[in-house]
């Protein structure tokens, strides 16, 4: 979350279009690793979700991923689900509850979550708002209002998202 506090504008937003059964995605971690470090609060770095159909525990898996959210670890669950796509691809919908647990999340209340659907909203809503701003592979960035694809190549898109974002920094036009 940002500090919108008087005394500092709101931290520049870097939405990541995501998908957790993507190789793609876990190859872009290192790159969103780097830029959590470099930047720490002052960039808003926020997960939203782009289930592929392609891959047919995605959309179950990003579920998972707000039910994690929820319970105070959402990164941490993205980065094992996305470090272990394999292991999601053949294990399926037992693994997400598997991870849960590993991490010490409540896996009886993913396993509810994933049935009662009650972060179906945010997950539709994620893939709408991306359908709608052009998202058509994972990962993408959109930042300051440019979208980056990184789904053929991630080549050299760190350094423009560090670039853009030391622009906003600088200026302190934040978002």
């Amino acid at each position: 979350m940002s500090d919108s506090s008087p005394d500092r504008p709101a931290a520049p937003v870097l939405d990541v279009w995501c998908e957790l059964q993507c190789p793609d995605c876990r190859s872009a971690l290192d790159d969103l690793r780097a830029l959590r470090a470099r930047y720490g609060d002052r960039l808003d770095v926020r997960l939203r979700h782009f289930p592929l159909e392609k891959h047919k525990h995605a959309f179950a898996a990003a579920q998972a991923a707000e039910e994690a959210l929820e319970q105070g670890k959402g990164w941490e669950y993205v980065e094992a689900l996305l470090g272990r796509v394999e292991e999601l691809d053949r294990k399926g919908e037992p693994f997400l509850i598997e991870v849960a647990r590993e991490l010490g999340l409540d896996a009886e209340e993913f396993d509810i979550a994933l049935i009662d659907g009650r972060h179906i909203l945010i997950v539709d809503a994620d893939q709408a708002e991306g359908k709608a701003i052009g998202v058509t592979g994972t990962p993408t960035y959109v930042i300051n209002g440019e979208r980056l694809d990184g789904g053929k190549s991630q080549e050299g898109l760190r350094a423009r998202i560090e670039e853009i974002a030391d622009r906003l920094l600088a200026d302190g036009t934040g978002v």
